[in-house]
Formats: structure tokens, sequence, C-alpha cells
């Protein structure tokens, strides 16, 4: 079960550089166990809900929003905006908050940079949980793209619908290409068509589409999804070898991993090699759950981890029964 809501004690903008400013807050207890939330996307920001997972009686929890997501600014900007310099980022704010070490909690692009971060900075991360585990490689894409079509065929077809045929095989080039465009009409088009596509993904199998989004809704998805493009065209600057490198250099960490077992967003095969690869890792099913981490099934699991890490400093008695 999630805790209760909780309002930030502190909240504030780090400048990081280039005209970057990050959005970060503060929530909990100010003498608390540190905490780091790393929200997912690319593209998405940290939201209320998301402090939900952590007890605001004994957390310290710090969530912020990637360079261009969210409230950080500029909103949506794509320029010096890339993986290590979203790594960079975490550590300056860790030494903007005076943190000497903290709990590293990431979600699906999320659980990317987490781990990327964790395996640079080892004594500074006490613990690792991952959900819903992404390794930012071709067959990732291929799979959200093109693969999932099997199990949502018309959700699919809309999606190619939306594309230019001579771009289907190179949908995220097109992607990219279309949301840095300028061009308000093809933006708004191409927001539309991914925005119904990820819908269909995450609610299988229910295929029902989303409703229209709201005035004010749009410029944060034209922000989120400009992001998103720019990351996924690149690979995330990192590539599936990478963040498997990285997963294999946080031996010693404790980590905890969670992953839906009907998630067609993240396929749960990424959680069982990301197991395999760090020895001593910790992974346990949310059955019936999708990529949506508040799933009852992914709240259970992920709120008991954060307890757990709390308690012994490590997940070998996690997930237990009460999970």
């Amino acid at each position: 079960m999630l805790h209760p809501p909780t309002e930030p004690y502190d909240t504030g903008w780090l400048d990081v550089g280039h005209g970057h400013r990050i959005y970060y807050e503060q929530c909990g207890n100010p003498d608390g166990l540190p905490a780091l939330y790393v929200h997912g996307g690319p593209g998405s920001g940290c939201s209320p809900r998301q402090r939900r997972f952590f007890d605001p009686e004994r957390d310290r929890v710090v969530l912020f929003d990637q360079r261009g997501c969210g409230r950080s600014t500029p909103a949506g900007d794509i320029a010096h905006n890339h993986t290590d310099a979203l790594v960079a980022d975490i550590e300056a704010l860790r030494a903007r908050l005076g943190i000497e070490r903290w709990l590293v909690f990431g979600g699906s692009w999320g659980s990317t940079l987490a781990v990327v971060w964790a395996a640079r900075h080892r004594a500074a991360c006490s613990g690792l949980i991952l959900r819903g585990v992404f390794l930012a490689g071709r067959a990732d894409l291929d799979w959200f793209f093109h693969g999932a079509a099997a199990l949502a065929p018309e959700a699919h077809g809309a999606l190619m619908q939306a594309v230019p045929a001579r771009w289907r095989d190179r949908i995220v080039v097109w992607l990219d290409r279309a949301l840095s465009s300028g061009d308000a009409a093809r933006v708004d088009h191409a927001v539309l068509a991914w925005r119904n596509w990820e819908y269909a993904l995450g609610s299988w199998p229910h295929s029902a589409l989303p409703a229209a989004p709201t005035d004010d809704e749009w410029p944060g998805l034209r922000n989120r999804y400009r992001v998103q493009a720019h990351y996924l065209a690149h690979r995330c600057f990192l590539g599936e070898a990478k963040v498997l490198d990285a997963i294999a250099h946080v031996h010693g960490v404790p980590l905890a991993i969670v992953h839906g077992s009907h998630d067609l967003v993240c396929r749960p095969q990424n959680a069982w090699r990301a197991h395999r690869t760090a020895h001593g890792s910790k992974l346990a099913w949310a059955q019936g759950a999708g990529h949506d981490p508040f799933h009852p099934a992914s709240v259970a699991l992920l709120v008991s981890a954060i307890d757990a890490h709390a308690r012994d400093g490590d997940f070998a008695a996690w997930p237990g029964a009460s999970a």
C-alpha cells in the first residue's frame, strides 16, 4: 500500500550549466534515510504520487525533473541533454543537498539512468531498486515499435498509419525529426500517434483510446515526447551492451529488481537478464502487472523493498511472504 500523500519541505532549482536548471524537491523527514527517486521517460518528470512509495516519517526522499522535463527549464530542450549530463546532474544534486550516500530507486528509463549513475559512483549508493528494466538497445526499441504489434495489432496499425511508409522501418528517426521540426501540425500528429500507442501497450489487453489531450496537457506532451525521441534516436547515448556492463559493475551494491509479469513496454526478459548479470541481486515478479508502477502487485513489492533496505541495509530478506 502506498504511504499517505505528503508535501515537500524543500523545493528549488539547480543550475547545471548550458542554460539548464533542474527542479528538485525534498519530502518526508529532513533527518531521515536519504533516497533518490529517478523518473522514467525519458522526458516524463516526477509527480506527487511517486513520493508515496516512501515513508514520510522515516525517509528523506529527493525527487527531481531531468533536463528538459517537468518543471526543469528550458522545458523540452534537447541541447546539451544526454545521459552523461544527467549522471553529472545527479552528482551535483547530491553535493548540493549534502548527502553522502542514498538509496536510488529508478523505474523504466529511470532504472537505466539509476544503474549507470550507481556504476560510476558506487561509494555514494547504499542500494538500488530497479523497476521495469529498460536496456536501451535496438532490441528494446524494435520490440516497442514493432514486435508488440503481435499483441496489439489494431493499435499498431493506427500507429503505422500515422507514419509515412518510407519511415516505418526507421520510426524512431522519423519521430525525432518530426518532434524537433518546429512544425506545429507535424509535432502534434506525432505526439498523438505515439501517445495512443504507448497507452495501448500500457493498458493491454484493454485497447480503448485515452481521452483527447486537454489544452493544458498539450505543452507537457510536446516537451515529453521531444525529449524522449531525442534519447531513443541515440539509444539513450548508451545501448544495451553499456547498460549491461553498468549492471555488472554494481556487484556488491544491494540490488532489488521488480518487473511486471505482463509488461509490454519493457519486456520481462530485461529484468531476467539484469538479474543474471548482477550477481547477488534479488528479482521479484509483480504478477499480473504491466508497466504501471502503481499496479497493486508492483506497489506491494516496491514499498516492501524500500522497507527492507531501511530495516536491514540490503534486500537479503526481501521480498518475504507479505509481498
